[in-house]
């Protein structure tokens, strides 16, 4: 289990980057969470005796790394939660697509559906829930064919970006659900965040690159 890397910290929020497959809370595998994690280092760094209270405002999928943040009260994690609800919460990805991107920039508009397998499809307006994300493109590398964008999503629906880049014939790199299961690490990341901190009330931003390795070594970051 890597280190907790914690970018800030105050009495009302923690920053952390997610380390790729780790989740980001519990599930049926029991296997290690970053809520629990997180939990565990406030209850040891302030000596909190019994429950820890800690807000999960948003979540990564669990092959996915990046920066994250929770709340350690309930008043800080309602407002983040009312901003996010009113997109006063900015989060970018960083990905590499599998393809080469012709269009420096666009959007992305699709209707979403989960089904009984845990998979995301696109499917009818009537059927699914609207989803749409806006990329632009950072780099080229067309020996590889590959391509470096920066995502931004209006929506957070489950596996958006995966299912919305692959259904128009770019998959993520190592996305062994909606790619082509190459078996390696999947290149995203969610390497920015800005939001309005919950009390004091400035503009915070974070910022984190991924890893040098893999596919994001095919890119100067």
């Amino acid at each position: 289990m890597n280190p907790l890397k914690i970018i800030y910290e105050d009495n009302h929020i923690i920053v952390v980057v997610k380390p790729p497959n780790v989740l980001s809370q519990k599930d049926i595998t029991d296997d290690m969470d970053m809520t629990t994690m997180i939990k565990q280092y406030l209850k040891e760094k302030y000596h909190k005796p019994g429950n820890v209270y800690l807000g999960l405002l948003h979540r990564l999928d669990r092959p996915v790394g990046g920066v994250m943040v929770f709340a350690k009260t309930s008043k800080a994690a309602a407002r983040l939660s009312k901003d996010i609800k009113n997109h006063c919460f900015e989060k970018k990805y960083l990905a590499v697509i599998d393809g080469y991107l012709i269009r420096n920039d666009g959007t992305m508009i699709d209707y979403l559906l989960r089904d009984k397998k845990g998979n995301t499809i696109v499917t009818t307006k009537e059927e699914g829930k609207y989803a749409e994300l806006s990329y632009r493109v950072l780099q080229r590398n067309k020996k590889e064919n590959k391509t470096l964008v920066e995502i931004q999503i209006k929506t957070g629906r489950h596996h958006q970006i995966r299912v919305q880049f692959s259904s128009r014939g770019y998959p993520l790199c190592g996305d062994q659900r909606y790619g082509k299961k190459d078996k390696t690490q999947i290149a995203l990341f969610s390497y920015f965040l800005k939001f309005c901190h919950p009390v004091k009330k400035d503009w915070l931003e974070f910022k984190r690159l991924p890893p040098d390795n893999s596919y994001w070594s095919l890119f100067k970051m």
